[in-house]
């Protein structure tokens, strides 16, 4: 009798146990959000636009690409097969992959290209991103046609911070190249000239009516009237920022870089390459067409690609529309008044559903000069200025990109890779945005890193120049999402400008623009453990080594340091 109590006992406990394992089990699944898988397949494509066919690298045959859709808090495992003929990486911009860099996909920088006839799964692992994102190719010039949205909603049973739209559309600034990107980019390093600039601008994939041969394509975004939409935008362009707006309809900005801003009511936004905003727009207007209009922003002498792109803001109904849809009125290609103006109205939305935490007691400070150089040629042979080869740098280093990737020198302990001696200030300072003469127009070259301490309150001050061609710089650091605390013109002053700091509610974002000849304050606190790498997101810039490496060291726990690698990584030549 007491044998078959104490057997009766054990399994009345066992099945409780059961019970509370599987009930601990499914609110852990429920906390860490469901788990989707996607296949990216890299394919060459013919694609025709401006009346020339030609083949391009893209995923699953289309221009854009697929769109990721996840709520807050999931993971995606991509599974990329490539079918092309040379190596790529992919990367998940913004998504800060939590003390996992290996698959944040920067070529030599977190993983080496992923071969022809080969296949890489990465994880992509959410955690506090809400609202859009992108992704795309990280090797060579190969974004320009591999790249597509993330769109992450809120956990469920949880809703946006605004009225809920009646429909949401996604609309992807891109670039067309009548030419090979990657032959264009070759070229240009070869030569040390600059690289040919583009034929067109898109939106989802379509140039518009201002070009040949693309008014049958427009795209059509269908709206009816009364109602409210959310427009998801994405600028996926290489090497200009964009002013957009719709014809007589105004806009209210409420989300950028996967995060939620104070609502700002404007007919114009500007978005530099890498940045994502939601925004909403009402139909409000009488039935008719309106473009859709995006147009470049660049303040410099550099070539630019000095075209505008439409898609119709087209009401359903009964009327005659007219002979050509009413045109927004954007600001001028060089109104770098109108792009600080808008800027810097970008605020947190810092309520209690979204807090934030700015750093205020700062322990790593990085003051970094960001500049276009030359490299000197014998002979004038080169096809830069002055017979030069154009570079770029931070803090007058120009990044030189490896062939073994520096995150698995570090994990490895391989030696020769990299070194870190990437320094907090810059050699020696000068008037950065006057008369600079020759000051720091011949770099240095090198591999460096950065190494910050885990748990670091890290303040970076982005120091246009003027040397060579200043102009916009939107900086991007993988990993991570920070804080905007200041911006400004002229040299940075470090009595007068962190009095003009926002402290209170700074846009929290991935990529910002630094203004031409001005400065850029941001904040984070280093915990995210890895490899990350911060560079210009205009892609000749970041060709020319306007890049670095932040290695942020793991911290005392297990669940703060760095995650061992998968089981298979994309081999490097000569690793």
């Amino acid at each position: 009798m007491r044998t078959g109590g104490t057997s009766n006992k054990m399994a009345l406990i066992a099945a409780f146990l059961g019970f509370v394992f599987l009930e601990y089990g499914s609110l852990l699944c429920m906390a860490r959000g469901n788990v989707h898988h996607y296949d990216f397949v890299l394919k060459e494509t013919n694609f025709t636009r401006l009346c020339t066919t030609k083949s391009m690298l893209v995923v699953n045959e289309s221009w854009p690409g697929p769109v990721i859709r996840v709520h807050k808090g999931d993971t995606v495992f991509v599974t990329v097969h490539n079918n092309g003929t040379y190596g790529v990486t992919v990367h998940w911009h913004g998504v800060k992959q939590p003390r996992n860099p290996w698959p944040d996909g920067p070529e030599n920088i977190t993983q080496c290209p992923i071969p022809a006839g080969t296949s890489f799964t990465q994880e992509l692992s959410f955690s506090d991103e809400e609202g859009t994102l992108w992704w795309h190719a990280h090797s060579d010039w190969s974004r320009a046609t591999v790249h597509g949205a993330i769109i992450i909603y809120p956990k469920p049973g949880t809703t946006y911070p605004y009225p809920m739209p009646y429909k949401e559309e996604l609309l992807v600034l891109g670039e067309w190249y009548n030419g090979d990107v990657m032959a264009i980019i070759d070229e240009a390093l070869e030569t040390g000239g600059d690289p040919n600039t583009s034929d067109a601008f898109a939106i989802n994939g379509q140039p518009g009516d201002l070009y040949d041969c693309s008014n049958a394509s427009t795209y059509r975004l269908l709206v009816n009237y009364g109602k409210t939409y959310l427009l998801r935008i994405v600028n996926a362009v290489m090497n200009e920022e964009i002013f957009f707006g719709i014809a007589k309809h105004n806009l209210t900005v409420v989300g950028m870089d996967g995060g939620y801003v104070k609502p700002i009511n404007t007919d114009y936004i500007m978005i530099t390459p890498g940045q994502t905003m939601d925004v909403l727009v009402t139909a409000n207007q009488s039935p008719s067409h309106y473009y859709i209009m995006g147009s470049p922003f660049a303040d410099t002498t550099a070539p630019f690609d000095n075209t505008s792109t439409t898609a119709i803001f087209q009401y359903s109904g009964n009327y005659t529309p007219p002979s050509t849809p009413y045109s927004p009125s954007l600001p001028a290609y060089d109104d770098k008044d109108a792009a600080g103006n808008f800027t810097v109205r970008l605020k947190s939305l810092a309520s209690k559903q979204h807090p934030i935490s700015v750093p205020l007691i700062i322990t790593e400070r990085i003051f970094m000069t960001v500049s276009v150089n030359q490299i000197y040629c014998a002979n004038e042979s080169c096809a830069g200025p002055d017979g030069n080869r154009l570079s770029a740098s931070l803090n007058n280093i120009s990044f030189v990109t490896p062939t073994i990737d520096i995150l698995q020198a570090y994990y490895r302990h391989i030696r020769g890779v990299y070194n870190c001696t990437f320094p907090s200030i810059p050699p020696y300072f000068f008037n950065f945005t006057g008369d600079v003469g020759n000051n720091t127009i011949y770099p240095s070259l090198g591999t460096k890193a950065k190494v910050i301490k885990y748990g670091s309150a890290v303040e970076i001050i982005f120091q246009g120049t003027n040397v060579g061609a200043a102009e916009n710089h939107p900086m991007h650091l993988h990993g991570y999402s920070f804080y905007v605390v200041g911006m400004g013109n002229g040299n940075f002053d470090y009595k007068t400008s962190p009095k003009t700091y926002n402290l209170v509610d700074p846009p929290l974002v991935n990529t910002i623009g630094v203004p031409k000849n001005g400065w850029t304050t941001i904040r984070f606190v280093a915990d995210n453990p890895g490899v990350w790498f911060m560079h210009c997101h205009l892609e000749r810039h970041a060709s020319w080594g306007m890049d670095t490496v932040l290695i942020v060291t793991d911290g005392p726990a297990n669940t703060n340091k760095m995650r061992e690698p998968p089981a298979y990584m994309p081999p490097c030549a000569k690793s």
